[in-house]
């Protein structure tokens, strides 16, 4: 195994932010300082450990949220409450959970939390291609003209997380339609699987528009149907990943 993967299954991190704690230094194999996050290691006959601590291998707990606004997608946070904060404090402790992806503070919806990093790298990275569908209402009414337009894409100009430069990417949505919503042409429904961060409001602002309200509901084919604002459930793994790949409501 990895040992940036075997950091994310003790639940230390993401894989990405294991790679970064790998290369500062912080990971030891055998008493030895490892720089390399691809190096193989044995969990059965390597000792591992991040910090001086040893690392072991967590029970791995799912949670499916509705999250509110006003949260942040964060472990921690200096100035905004984190979704954490919605589970029961039994739940958090000792277990080093961490939202799947992210939904800014604004926005509401559907929202997985864990301590298992190669579940998150599956669900999150654009190569597996989970699409992501979300409601958003528009700042002023919008024509079919404009959908059309929308659903051919266009290159946006993003922040490289990996380089911290500014780069320009084609976008493009798996789908976008009207909803039969009031405010009567300003909700749009819309898939994504690009991977890009807050990609509906910038898209959005692309187009010549301000999203008001966003809700993610479903993330591959998991739908958001019956757990009210703020309520969560807990599901394991096969029962997560079935709803995920096959279909089924929360």
């Amino acid at each position: 195994m990895r040992l940036n993967a075997y950091l994310a299954s003790c639940g230390a991190a993401s894989r990405r932010k294991s790679e970064i704690m790998i290369l500062e230094g912080r990971v030891q194999v055998n008493g030895k300082i490892v720089l390399a996050p691809y190096f193989d290691v044995s969990p059965e006959n390597d000792e591992i450990k991040l910090n001086g601590k040893i690392l072991k291998t967590q029970e791995h707990v799912y949670y499916v949220m509705n999250k509110p606004k006003g949260y942040v997608c964060a472990v921690s946070d200096k100035y905004d409450p984190v979704v954490l904060e919605l589970l029961p404090e039994n739940l958090r402790k000792n277990t080093r959970l961490y939202p799947v992806g992210r939904l800014d503070r604004e926005s509401e919806g559907l929202l997985i939390l864990t301590n298992d990093g190669a579940f998150t790298q599956s669900i999150t990275h654009p190569s597996n291609e989970i699409s992501k569908s979300y409601e958003a209402m528009l700042n002023h009414e919008i024509n079919r003209k404009q959908i059309e337009s929308w659903s051919k894409g266009f290159e946006l100009e993003i922040i490289d997380p990996e380089k911290n430069l500014d780069v320009k990417k084609f976008v493009k949505p798996l789908s976008i339609a009207l909803m039969n919503r009031e405010p009567e042409n300003k909700w749009i429904e819309i898939a994504i699987c690009d991977g890009v961060k807050r990609e509906v409001r910038l898209m959005a602002r692309h187009m010549g528009f301000r999203v008001e309200r966003l809700i993610r509901r479903k993330i591959g084919n998991l739908q958001l149907e019956n757990l009210r604002t703020g309520e969560y459930v807990s599901l394991s793994f096969s029962q997560l990943y079935s709803k995920i790949l096959s279909g089924g409501m929360v």
